[in-house]
């Protein structure tokens, strides 16, 4: 048994067929289904079940994959968990929802690398129920997700800001008067696969107020270049960073009880990583005190607020 070939079956697992598992981790179908029988042989376990056309993991080889996470995560993690604080180097895995990707993820990114430049962020953007099993299958080390009604056992939710949603409608729209705007005017509905956009639902839903829907989109980019162009209103958070130039729109506070979008930081419980996560949780800590994402000169250890 080797690292490497827990790898391959982590792979196998994360893409469903020993031909995905192959190309990521760059080796030849032949080499992922030697290196499976071989873990059979070693281990004298059957860990697929080869009677269907595409091999299938037992509930023994399901089991395996569990541990095997656990074994490469401390693998990869043996330098980090005991560097010292002003060393600290490597690979992190972040996920982040499409919301925090212009303003709070690459200000944090910036803060960090600020202060450890061998700390090297991969960001993977995703919906907050997507990141979240993938934080669960140690794919990802940590995400920035818009906190859910229910977290999952095992981890771990570091609350970042609540932004308050905001309705965005068009600079020589005729109204400041945002409930009289929903009634009126097309609505750009935020993607209701998302936390944020079963938020908004239900809080329209409650109000009884019924909208005109014309699109439903995800970014915020996206939403408030078509609400610019006129094509309708939309509710969105206010983001606890902004960009340098934001979209020129009118920007409406909705009534008080209206909800709001809590964004956090949410990890395994039982990551080897700690120390590097909590440098991340200081760097958007940081970057929201900020507010506005702008380049970082070098040594500014997160610039000025």
């Amino acid at each position: 048994m080797s690292i490497r070939m827990l790898r391959t079956l982590i792979a196998v697992d994360d893409h469903n067929t020993f031909s995905a598992a192959a190309e990521a981790v760059h080796v030849t179908h032949a080499a992922v289904s030697q290196q499976m029988r071989a873990l059979e042989e070693e281990w004298q376990i059957t860990l697929f079940d080869r009677s269907r056309r595409t091999p299938e993991l037992t509930p023994t080889g399901r089991a395996i994959v569990a541990k095997a996470r656990e074994v490469v995560r401390a693998y990869d993690s043996i330098v980090s968990s005991v560097v010292s604080q002003d060393s600290l180097k490597g690979d992190v895995a972040l996920g982040a929802v499409p919301t925090t990707l212009t303003g709070l993820a690459p200000l944090a990114i910036s803060v960090l690398k600020q202060r450890f430049e061998g700390l090297h962020v991969r960001l993977y953007p995703g919906l907050t129920t997507h990141l979240i099993a993938q934080i669960e299958r140690g794919t990802l080390d940590a995400a920035i997700i818009s906190r859910p009604m229910v977290m999952p056992q095992g981890l771990d939710y570091r609350e970042i800001a609540e932004e308050p949603m905001q309705l965005l409608a068009a600079q020589d729209c005729d109204s400041d008067d945002p409930m009289e705007l929903l009634g009126r005017l097309p609505f750009i509905r935020f993607n209701r696969d998302a936390v944020v956009g079963q938020t908004i639902e239900a809080w329209l839903q409650s109000k009884g107020i019924r909208v005109r829907e014309t699109m439903e989109l995800e970014g915020l980019e996206a939403i408030s270049s078509m609400v610019y162009a006129n094509l309708g209103v939309s509710i969105v958070p206010a983001g606890c960073v902004t960009t340098a130039n934001p979209v020129p729109v009118k920007r409406l506070a909705l009534p008080e009880d209206a909800p709001t979008r809590h964004l956090g930081l949410v990890h395994r419980r039982d990551t080897a990583r700690m120390r590097v996560l909590d440098e991340l949780d200081a760097a958007l800590s940081r970057a929201v005190d900020i507010g506005v994402f702008h380049p970082l000169e070098p040594g500014t250890e997160g610039g000025a607020a």
